[in-house]
């Protein structure tokens, strides 16, 4: 890097021991024809233009500064079919559109500073949509990816809470998931986001079996001693863990810098055109007495957080280095949807500390850079744990969600039984693709989303979660039962109707699930752990320390 090395306040800085990881975690769950408002698409689009546009041109930008290793960029798979998803491309085209149209409305409305903010970042994003993504996100990510400017995370097909899922299916979503992000990027990632940081005894056999060399767990996990990756009981996949006191500077379940009074109040909407014109203001202001937003003074707090998180990290580098008595790691995780979605600000954030951090004497790498420069400790006899409430696996297998849990394991049973037989039928030789088995399969991949489970336990939009889970659900069953009764012809015409609202994931071919009792995997027969020790902190997608409402929970 050139220019003069500095710490916040403008002092001489001198290098710090370790290095500092960034890790974020891209995810939503399939939302294609499934619903427009107040969830579904509008979810997708609102996203797409609040937090991946801006935060790859951030990348973009710090790429052609001759910057590199910047962070660990997790990207679900279920995410990227709906970035290259020609139905969702044409929605999105159109609600940028809109977008700037809603812009206008504010303006001649009276509102005109609000309309002329909005105005200028909805042409922003038109422009970079039209230039860069229209035929779809591949070329996007694939470019940041060839470049060395991240590294890429993977992950199984669609985001499922993977200690609860049947072996088999489990071993299924890694390995096509990977396979997907070769198929879409030319890279199969070698690390991945384990879907809401879940875990439980076994599965790292499962990740070496699939060439998964590391992943993330939550800080506890690791009973908060984050500063070096550990291999995992006997394997050599190697656990990091996310540093909660560096990473709940910025976002935690009741603090962090998006709840600062001059940021963009994420919950306050003008209700004639959708946008939102109010500042956080303070912590007991109801939303229509919030103070207009001002981008000046919000600009200023993004200076004066971005010294504060340098400071921070600086300072925790030397303190943990000190104590280890080795070069430490320090890891920061946050979902991306963070940056822009939720915290308006947050990709200006983002831009200015990826400068800032190496002018202060901060080494910065991805986690494969962390493996590589031998940034691990002893072996960890890793247990069962998530990043959710409790650090356990409460909010997917809580008595909230209990009836999800039961509906998960039939569906998955009937599901792979249903394959069995079709295969058995054939003489147990692969035979022909199946596009009937395919469907079950796809069917069973949606209905099992972690997604459903979390935000019913969090009570966010709970209904369209119950309703998403169902409807899977009954495809599986109307397509089995069609099997059953020996009618290939209706199984095929359903599976033919269900594949027209969800046919993402072309390539999942039931061919490649592996036989009864064939999976790589040390961890047998599952079941919904105990609530176990640790604090009662949200997990993925807490809102931002809102002063004014209650957390959306939705990103």
């Amino acid at each position: 890097m050139t220019g003069r090395s500095t710490v916040p306040g403008g002092h001489a800085a001198s290098p710090v021991p370790g290095q500092f990881t960034l890790v974020l975690h891209s995810h939503l769950p399939w939302l294609a024809h499934h619903g427009r408002w107040p969830v579904g698409e509008e979810w997708l689009y609102q996203s797409w233009a609040a937090s991946y546009l801006p935060v790859v041109e951030v990348l973009r930008t710090l790429a052609a500064e001759g910057r590199s290793h910047l962070l660990s960029l997790g990207i679900t798979p279920v995410l990227a079919a709906q970035l290259d998803d020609p139905h969702c491309l044409a929605g999105m085209h159109h609600w940028l559109g809109n977008w700037q149209l809603r812009a206008d409305e504010a303006a001649m409305a009276g509102n005109v500073a609000l309309g002329r903010h909005e105005h200028r970042l909805a042409a922003a994003a038109l422009a970079e949509f039209e230039r860069h993504w229209r035929h779809g996100a591949a070329p996007v990510w694939r470019t940041l990816i060839d470049a060395e400017t991240i590294e890429l995370l993977g992950g199984p097909l669609a985001h499922p809470f993977q200690p609860l899922l049947d072996p088999r299916l489990r071993q299924f979503q890694l390995v096509e998931g990977l396979a997907d992000a070769r198929h879409r990027w030319g890279r199969t990632p070698t690390g991945i986001w384990a879907p809401e940081c879940g875990y439980t005894p076994g599965m790292e056999v499962g990740y070496a079996a699939a060439g998964v060399t590391h992943f993330m767990v939550d800080g506890p996990a690791l009973r908060g001693d984050t500063t070096l990756g550990r291999p995992v009981r006997d394997s050599d996949v190697v656990a990091f863990g996310r540093d909660l006191q560096v990473s709940y500077r910025v976002w935690s379940p009741k603090s962090g810098y998006p709840g600062h009074g001059a940021y963009r109040d994420f919950h306050h909407y003008d209700h004639a055109t959708g946008l939102k014109p109010a500042r956080v203001t303070g912590k007991t202001v109801a939303g229509p007495d919030k103070a207009p937003y001002d981008p000046e003074l919000a600009a200023a707090a993004v200076a004066r957080d971005v010294d504060d998180f340098v400071r921070t990290v600086r300072e925790r580098l030397i303190s943990e280095s000190e104590r280890i008595g080795r070069p430490a790691l320090v890891v920061a995780a946050f979902d991306t949807e963070l940056f822009g979605h939720w915290w308006h600000e947050g990709p200006q954030w983002l831009a200015q500390v990826l400068r800032a951090l190496p002018e202060a004497g901060v080494t910065v790498g991805t986690l494969a850079d962390a493996r590589t420069r031998g940034y691990l400790g002893e072996p960890v006899p890793l247990a069962d744990s998530s990043w959710g409430s409790g650090k356990d696996w409460r909010v997917w297998a809580g008595e909230q969600v209990r009836d999800l849990v039961e509906l998960n394991d039939d569906i998955v049973r009937l599901s792979l039984d249903t394959v069995d037989k079709m295969r058995a039928a054939q003489g147990g030789a692969p035979g022909l693709r199946d596009r009937v088995a395919d469907q079950l399969l796809r069917e069973a991949i949606l209905t099992v989303s972690s997604d459903w489970a979390f935000m019913v336990s969090k009570d966010s939009a709970a209904g369209y979660a119950r309703d998403r889970a169902h409807r899977h659900a009954h495809a599986v069953r109307e397509i089995a039962t069609a099997v059953g009764a020996g009618q290939l012809a209706k199984a095929r015409q359903l599976a033919a109707g269900w594949g027209a609202a969800d046919g993402l994931f072309p390539g999942v071919d039931a061919r490649r699930l592996t036989s009864a009792g064939s999976v790589p995997s040390a961890t047998g027969a599952v079941s919904a752990a105990a609530p176990g020790p640790g604090s009662a902190i949200a997990g993925h997608g807490p809102g931002p320390a809102d002063p004014g409402s209650a957390a959306e929970g939705l990103a």
